[in-house]
């Protein structure tokens, strides 16, 4: 492997699709500077999110560690705190102590502070106590309270003659904030399900909110704000080497892009703002090329689970969507233990190092840590990055297996095996069907053992026609679930 510092850039959508891209076959959404990605480094048709929902997927891309070791890796409120304790090892701290200046700029949510969070205050346990040496973030999710971005720990162009206040309580606390049902007039985007709380910018949230009226943000500037921090972070380490996890918000809910992008699609909102995130792709490139980083720049796009097309809004993505297909050949979407839960995207372009090819191995986000420590020499600790294979020459496209054996969750905490060309999904008590958001969870009280190699759509389960694979996956896995480590 190259013994050279090449700067690293993660690039990390929200809720995209494996057939949401033009270089995996859609033809509705125009993508040409994720397509470009794919143009020069490897695509993979066989890379897994950790987990089929946000927090647990991030929470192990940057501990190295599955979901399922932290019982609180789940879908998180706005306020939680930090799931990541601050002496843990984790991939920024990997970077940074190979002398790496380490940045973060979008999502988090994997939680603040470490219990009840004075928003008005600067915020202890934050990002940077997980490795990174700038953070320009919001909080949680686009449709969860506070809507405000923190940077460095502190609420941006907070007024302190009027505080915040934050509530996920049932019942709203304060009497002189919007609601959704008390004040539909002040709607310009009206819920599905959920979604019912705190009126912000027009948009009812999840969770209470109250002051702060100087510091939110608006959604339609949301993708130009990160845009702008992260060429300026880039900008501003030019001449060191530098790590920076680019979290972008798209194509989460709720989808207002900015005026130039609403429109530019056939499929409304959802459309819009994937082609809004391919702007911002090409934004970053462009200003790697103009400083000359583009050729010592290793990139990864992908995204943090399957798609979705109504999660809570009415914005017609469902009756708009046509002949799109977000998950492509892949049953089930976000929150599902089927395929379409956690196989994703992903693109890895270094110019003039990484060979344009496509690949079938098998490799997770989980992996990054010990594959990254890997390249730049950083030894890894007995108890860091437990789950983390080291699998440079996969990411690199080199080796065509990748990993032999890897567990990914669904939204429900359920249990996924893959080896070679199986796939084995626990059973569970898990509902099989959401009816808010039209998802197979793929959830049973049956074993279901599907042959990706000839059923990548899992039609089929084999569980009753090959017991010993079966038998082979379910102690597998089992084994796995109680152990303290997978990494070898």
């Amino acid at each position: 492997m190259p013994n050279e510092k090449p700067n690293v850039i993660i690039m990390y959508a929200d809720d995209l699709g494996y057939g949401d891209l033009g270089c995996y076959g859609a033809c509705e959404i125009p993508t040409p500077n994720i397509d470009r990605l794919a143009e020069n480094g490897v695509r993979f048709f066989n890379c897994h999110s950790p987990a089929a929902t946000c927090t647990p997927a991030r929470y192990s891309m940057m501990t190295g560690r599955y979901p399922f070791r932290n019982s609180d890796a789940k879908i998180l409120p706005g306020d939680a705190c930090n799931l990541i304790p601050e002496d843990m090892n984790t991939l920024p701290k990997v970077f940074r102590s190979a002398g790496y200046a380490t940045g973060l700029v979008g999502k988090w949510h994997i939680g603040l502070g470490r219990g009840r969070i004075d928003w008005n205050q600067e915020i202890e346990n934050t990002p940077r106590e997980t490795g990174f040496d700038y953070t320009f973030i919001f909080p949680a999710t686009a449709d969860r309270v506070p809507c405000v971005y923190v940077e460095n720990g502190r609420v941006v162009n907070l007024d302190p003659n009027d505080p915040i206040e934050v509530s996920y309580a049932a019942e709203c606390p304060y009497d002189d904030i919007p609601t959704y049902h008390k004040n539909p007039e002040l709607l310009k985007l009206k819920s599905s399900h959920g979604h019912d709380f705190s009126i912000v910018n027009g948009v009812g949230r999840i969770g209470y909110m109250r002051g702060g009226a100087a510091a939110l943000w608006r959604d339609e500037e949301l993708a130009e704000t990160f845009s702008e921090r992260a060429k300026s972070f880039v900008e501003a380490h030019r001449d060191e080497p530098f790590f920076l996890y680019y979290a972008l918000h798209q194509p989460h809910v709720p989808r207002l892009p900015s005026p130039r992008f609403a429109g530019v699609t056939k499929l409304g909102p959802r459309g819009d703002v994937i082609a809004e995130m391919d702007w911002c792709v090409g934004e970053l490139m462009n200003k790697l090329e103009e400083l000359g980083l583009a050729e010592n720049t290793i990139v990864i796009f992908s995204t943090d689970n399957g798609p979705v097309l109504d999660d809570g809004y009415d914005d017609r993505a469902v009756e708009l969507c046509g002949a799109h297909k977000p998950a492509g050949v892949l049953r089930g979407g976000k929150y599902s233990m089927f395929e379409g839960g956690t196989r994703v995207p992903m693109i890895l372009s270094w110019l003039g190092k990484v060979r344009r090819t496509d690949s079938d191995a098998l490799v997770c986000h989980v992996d990054f840590m010990a594959s990254f420590a890997a390249m730049l020499g950083v030894p890894l600790g007995e108890d860091d990055a437990p789950d983390s294979e080291n699998l440079l020459s996969a990411l690199f496209g080199d080796d065509p297996v990748g990993r032999d054996w890897l567990v990914t969750q669904g939204g429900a905490n359920g249990s996924v095996l893959c080896h070679e060309r199986w796939a084995y999904l626990a059973p569970n008590n898990g509902p099989a069907y959401n009816k808010h958001t039209d998802t197979e969870l793929g959830n049973s009280k049956s074993e279901q053992l599907y042959n990706l190699l000839y059923d990548i759509s899992q039609q089929q389960n084999l569980a009753d026609t090959y017991p010993e694979v079966l038998d082979l996956m379910r102690r597998r896995l089992d084994y796995i679930l109680h152990s303290e480590r997978t990494r070898k």
